[in-house]
């Protein structure tokens, strides 16, 4: 789309935010116009959230102004954004779990007759958005019994109910299936057609080139360029973005396979309700290998993730870890025998938010020497062993006493990752190890579970990017119904055979009857 010619409906200028040890925006100055999707691409921790935040009112800028149809206004609260026409949907979705869509939706904004709220006309309105929208969503469901993509659009209908016609999406798939992806870059193009515009907060690289019309890159703060998608590539935006070349095919030697490591003989998991998660899961992972699990979210991963790490009783098989059973053993001694976990949820399962990044690299290890003197904790020998972490993963932040909920999503990703491969484990576990990184941090966090590989620990990498997967796996398990359908090598193999068998069309190679 060309918009070359169209007038800005927002205009960033010289925007200045300093936070204690850090400018976080320093002189930004961005334009969006009318009709467009404005991506606005950045390393972890680089400002991007920090000066959407601005715009939506959340902070104030030390220096700077903001111009709507070239109008100077304030935005001091997000209730002043929204009374603009801005609405943001933010990585972490903000919504009640135990409210319908509906409630979600109208709270705070909820129609009344007489002296009760009218539920049947504001359901009605939902309805009519969903439909306008493309967006598919009952008013009546409720968001803890909806899908995460699902949920996503009900955070877009927020804003849309709120009369946004500006509307900023921070990580939007940071957290979807592949398919989820799709649907939502439709529903995008649906937005910008109906004359909304849309500022795009991502790190991804070929959603960019697919759904923006023009990329404004920070690094560190500062506007690096803005250019027009259509006369960019990848290399290019990745050069800009991270100062350097960044490689995006992994390069290493062929893997020297040992003996196993962890074996999975038939392991059956059931839900609360009796509902099979795991049917007879059989897999096996070598020392000096990395064994990629593909398969469409919902399938099983969670489970045997879950299953391995002591987070969920396997109802019957077992799991042993280099000839010793850890079936259903508390998760404490899993990890004492030798198995680090990057989980795919960060905060439910990766960090405590509100402690310091110090306290975090310890969440494990806090009760043994060198970092615990009998009843007391070595604070000085956790501030070294913290600080040398945060530099060596070059985790983004402030210093070590800052509370992980300060850092951005990414950081919040190098901590985890910081702390886990630290503990030299035999077994590691990386569920979605690279979700809301940047490209540069993406290649960091490759060549690191490579090296886990080449030192001859076992690694088990469970991830919906199939590029990931294919790129840094030896061996690929595909997974479908709670169960592994087949198994290939990333050489032999192509999306579209591995789509296959993560449809569940394809079984040990074999066809299905259809």
């Amino acid at each position: 789309m060309s918009t070359a010619a169209v007038a800005p409906v927002v205009e960033l200028k010289q925007i200045t935010k300093r936070f204690p040890g850090i400018i976080a925006n320093d002189s930004i100055s961005l334009t969006l116009r009318k009709g467009e999707i404005h991506a606005l691409l950045g390393e972890n921790g680089a400002g991007k959230s920090t000066l959407m935040n601005i715009l939506f009112g959340l902070y104030q800028p030390d220096e700077g102004t903001i111009e709507m149809n070239g109008t100077p206004v304030t935005i001091d609260n997000p209730n002043k954004a929204i009374k603009y026409g801005i609405g943001m949907v933010h990585q972490h979705f903000k919504l009640v779990q135990p409210f319908t869509v509906t409630e979600n939706i109208i709270l705070g904004m909820e129609p009344k007759k007489g002296l009760n709220i009218d539920y049947k006309s504001a359901s009605a309105q939902v309805a009519k958005l969903s439909e306008q929208y493309g967006l598919q969503v009952n008013p009546n469901s409720k968001i803890q019994d909806i899908s995460v993509g699902m949920q996503q659009r009900v955070e877009i209908m927020k804003t849309l109910y709120r009369g946004a016609d500006i509307l900023i999406f921070d990580e939007p798939t940071a957290v979807l299936t592949p398919q989820e992806i799709e649907e939502l870059m439709a529903i995008m193009r649906r937005l910008v057609a109906e004359g909304k515009s849309i500022i795009l907060i991502t790190h991804k690289l070929k959603e960019i080139m697919e759904i923006s019309d023009r990329v404004t890159i920070i690094r560190r703060g500062k506007v690096i360029d803005t250019v027009d998608t259509d006369k960019t590539n990848p290399s290019d935006l990745a050069e800009k973005m991270v100062g350097r070349s960044v490689s995006f095919k992994i390069d290493k030697d062929d893997p020297n396979i040992g003996q196993p490591v962890l074996e999975m003989n038939q392991v059956r998991v059931e839900s609360k309700d009796g509902v099979s998660l795991l049917n007879g899961l059989d897999l096996v992972v070598r020392a000096g290998e990395v064994v990629g699990i593909a398969g469409v979210d919902g399938n099983g991963q969670t489970e045997l993730i879950e299953a391995i790490t002591g987070l969920r009783k396997i109802n019957s098989g077992t799991i042993t870890l280099s000839g010793r059973s850890i079936t259903n053993l508390p998760t404490r001694k899993i990890i004492e025998s030798g198995v680090s976990h990057i989980p795919e949820d960060r905060h439910k399962h990766g960090l405590v938010l509100d402690f310091s990044v110090k306290e975090n690299m310890i969440l494990e290890t806090y009760y043994k020497t060198p970092y615990s003197k009998g009843a007391f904790l070595d604070q000085r020998t956790i501030g070294e062993y913290a600080g040398k972490l945060v530099k060596d993963f070059d985790v983004r932040t402030p210093d070590i006493e800052t509370k992980a909920r300060s850092l951005s999503g990414g950081n919040q990703q190098k901590a985890i990752i910081a702390r886990e491969i630290d503990k030299n484990p035999d077994f590691l576990i990386a569920a979605q190890p690279t979700r809301g990184l940047d490209v540069g941090a993406i290649e960091f966090v490759h060549k690191q579970l490579i090296a886990q590989r080449d030192q001859g620990k076992a690694v088990l990498l469970v991830s919906f990017e199939l590029d990931e997967i294919m790129n840094v796996a030896d061996r690929i398990a595909v997974i479908y119904g709670g169960k592994i359908v087949g198994e290939v090598y990333p050489k032999d193999t192509n999306d579209q055979e591995l789509g296959l068998m993560m449809a569940g069309f394809i079984d040990k190679g074999g066809q299905k009857g259809e």
